[in-house]
């Protein structure tokens, strides 16, 4: 991997990891047109800048979380305290994507990063994120998440093992349908993103170290500048929320699929590079 291709990559993956329109989309596309996919451990080991970002932005909610979560533990507070609560669902959330993510491995590592596949999960998951965002009550907040919402969350979580469904995006379109805010929606995705983005960025460094000549001062690069540029777009997503819909990411994700379908057609880039 050159140093532009890293930097290139970096800022792609800084930019597009927390808007519902899916990063591993965009770094596989763009990846491709330098020659070769970067492939799934390079978009995991970047995805720790952009979730160290959001540890940073959260990071009072998070220690409260972490905090109340080990006092009820202990008995120290009420077992049923909403923080401690909230500890509890994203560990639950988080197992669908863990296991899901070590028996679809194979499928991860090679056909689902097919650009035909992308195409559809774009076009898709944008659909159904249009529609959430139409017929959602918008009543729940972040508090009021329940059990079976949290298991809900989880899986739709785990469905972004498919580049082009985006993480955020097929968690909040979930949040949407079962009636959340778009900020409660959008803050428990990014929460619940942190336990499943560490424990495969940090799984796939060994896959990287095993490489006869691994390419780490790129990587590094690459996921610093993830980092950087994913804390200034959560604190721009966060506002944007509060008052617009999702309806630019709706439009942006159906064009990005029709264009990168009439590309692929046309024999212009192909839906697999290897190399």
């Amino acid at each position: 991997m050159s140093w532009l291709e890293a930097i290139v990559l970096g800022i792609v993956q800084g930019l597009t990891e927390f808007l519902p329109i899916s990063s591993s989309a965009h770094v596989s596309i763009v990846g491709q047109q330098f020659g070769s996919d970067p492939g799934a451990a390079f978009t995991a080991i970047t995805q720790l800048g952009t979730e160290t970002a959001v540890v940073v932005y959260f990071r009072k909610k998070i220690w409260r979380i972490l905090s109340h979560w080990c006092l009820a533990l202990v008995g120290k507070i009420p077992r049923n305290d909403p923080d401690a609560r909230l500890g509890w669902l994203v560990i639950l959330g988080s197992i669908p994507i863990i296991v899901l993510g070590v028996v679809l491995e194979p499928l991860i590592e090679g056909p689902f990063r097919n650009l035909w596949i992308t195409v559809a999960m774009l076009a898709g998951v944008g659909l159904l994120m249009g529609l959430g965002d139409r017929v959602g009550k918008e009543t729940k907040e972040l508090d009021q998440i329940s059990w079976r919402d949290g298991i809900i969350f989880g899986i739709a979580q785990a469905c972004a093992l498919v580049p082009g469904v985006s993480r955020s995006g097929g968690t909040i379109t979930a949040g949407l349908f079962m009636g959340y805010t778009r900020r409660a929606a959008a803050e428990y995705s990014f929460l619940l993103a942190i336990p499943a983005v560490f424990g495969s960025g940090l799984y796939k460094l060994t896959d990287v170290a095993d490489e006869p000549d691994p390419a780490w001062g790129p990587i590094i690069v690459a996921t610093v500048l993830a980092f950087a540029i994913g804390l200034a777009v959560i604190h721009w997503l966060m506002r944007y929320i509060s008052n617009h819909s999702f309806a630019p990411f709706v439009i942006y994700r159906v064009a990005l699929a029709i264009g990168l379908a009439i590309l692929l057609l046309a024999g212009i880039i192909p839906p697999v590079t290897t190399g």
